[in-house]
């Protein structure tokens, strides 16, 4: 484990093993501790970047609530990729990771040299159904503001990182500035993709299942891989399958 300064704040990152950078982010209110099945696995072949949004785990929790964004979430990507000295890596990640991964080939498409989307949506063209989305993302902020950390959900991604967490008040302000929604770009963008992109999904995850075979069905030459007895956290839920799928996948891109 390892902090540096980035855009003005204390970012919590890994970076472990030699060779390619894939850089992946987690979900909203998990950590980056959540990809230590993969970083188990790859290492001996990639560089593994993890790392804890703002607002996450042991990542610093500004007071301000516009210190949280889909912009300044980019911006810690691309800082924390240079501070290491990568111009480009394997961009990933899962549930709010695999949104931002999609956020960053779109505005950063020379630094990813391909996506992998973990149990994850492009949002929403429909204003009403985003709408709905950014509903239950105010609900999840009002909990962490009202109960605290006792608000955290029981997923295993989630409960791994239970520990960790320094503020329900930076997962508060996420759910606001990062999880929710303000429009169309990133599934409008999602035919204009020229990267290889693995999608992933866990069969049992049923409200994300619909969204991963329209990813693959609109990102020109996706493949999309369905983990068995897994569930939203399909990297945890059935590590050793979904690990062969990332490996085959990476192995790949030569």
């Amino acid at each position: 484990m390892a902090e540096t300064q980035i855009n003005g704040i204390r970012i919590r990152y890994d970076a472990t093993g030699d060779g390619p950078a894939v850089l992946l982010t987690h979900g909203y209110s998990a950590t980056g501790g959540m990809w230590a099945p993969q970083i188990e696995a790859l290492k001996d072949r990639y560089r593994i970047i993890t790392w804890d949004m703002r607002g996450h785990g042991e990542t610093e929790s500004p007071d301000d609530p516009a210190r949280y964004s889909e912009a300044l979430t980019l911006a810690d990507m691309v800082g924390l990729l240079g501070f290491l000295g990568e111009d480009k890596a394997v961009v990933g990640g899962l549930s709010l990771g695999g949104f931002m991964s999609l956020a960053f080939h779109l505005a950063h498409p020379q630094a990813a040299r391909a996506l992998v989307l973990c149990d994850t949506g492009p949002g929403y063209r429909n204003p009403e159904a985003r709408a709905g989305w950014n509903r239950a993302a105010e609900k999840r902020a009002l909990d962490f503001e009202a109960r605290g950390m006792d608000a955290l959900g029981s997923s295993p991604e989630v409960r791994a990182a239970a520990r960790y967490h320094r503020s329900a008040q930076g997962l508060a302000h996420a759910a606001r500035g990062m999880l929710a929604q303000v429009d169309a770009r990133i599934i409008d963008h999602l035919p204009e993709i020229r990267v290889p992109t693995l999608v992933i999904v866990g069969e049992r995850d049923e409200p994300f299942v619909g969204a991963s075979e329209y990813m693959a069905a609109k990102i020109p030459g996706a493949r999309l891989e369905v983990i068995p007895s897994a569930g939203h956290a399909a990297n945890l839920d059935n590590a050793n399958h979904f690990n062969r799928v990332l490996s085959d996948f990476l192995g790949s891109l030569a």
